[in-house]
């Protein structure tokens, strides 16, 4: 069964969904004058309305900030990784790592772009309501089940020092690989006191990895 199919989608718009599937670099291989990254722009905005909606009028109880938290939780790269292999979408994208060199975490993240890029499709295709459908589908259950995807660490320290008044900050503590694939390892630290040390393949992940040491040693809250 193909994508089609599975979401019984009837169209007379094949090249919007090969469109969708078209990796930059394969593109540019097979002399091709479109890729997936327009699609991904519409169905990123598309996908934070549906969503937004949804948890707007699950939890009026919520005020904006909540929101907001909730909803980065949901349309996150690591949700949206999670959705792309739950539907079967990696199997679809047109890419060959060896020709165009990408990292295995390059590659994670096009399957992240290629489910907002098929949602793109979807919306042009067939309309608000039948995306609406589609993430129904795929994604309420998640929010229903209150999934965990993306804990954000930085912000729960930072509200934990600055109601302490405590000064907080990150340190790069080494650097290593190529420019397109490197590691970092950061420390947080608190009043200069060292209290976590985290790497990831830039820096923002690190801080997230060395701030979620920081949490477990506090024993601080998060989500």
């Amino acid at each position: 069964m193909n994508l089609k199919e599975k979401f019984d989608i009837q169209t007379e718009n094949e090249h919007l969904y090969k469109m969708a599937f078209t990796h930059g670099s394969y593109s540019t291989l097979h002399n091709l004058d479109y890729d997936y990254e327009r699609l991904e722009f519409l169905g990123d905005s598309v996908l934070g309305l549906i969503v937004s909606e949804y948890l707007y009028k699950k939890y009026p109880q919520y005020e904006e900030g909540k929101l907001t938290k909730l909803r980065a939780n949901y349309v996150c790269q690591s949700a949206l990784i999670y959705y792309s292999h739950e539907i079967g979408l990696s199997e679809y994208i047109q890419i060959s790592a060896e020709e165009s060199n990408l990292t295995k975490n390059e590659v994670l993240s096009v399957t992240a772009d290629v489910f907002e890029s098929f949602l793109g499709a979807i919306f042009l295709d067939q309309g608000m309501e039948f995306a609406k459908e589609y993430i129904s589908e795929v994604i309420f259950k998640y929010i229903d089940e209150e999934k965990i995807f993306f804990a954000d660490y930085k912000s729960a320290i930072k509200e934990y020092a600055d109601a302490k008044e405590i000064d907080i900050s990150y340190e790069v503590l080494s650097e290593k690989g190529v420019p397109h694939d490197k590691t970092f390892v950061m420390s947080i630290l608190l009043d200069g006191q060292i209290m976590g040390v985290g790497k990831g393949k830039n820096k923002k992940e690190a801080e997230q990895a060395a701030s979620k040491v920081a949490i477990e040693k506090l024993n601080i809250k998060v989500f």
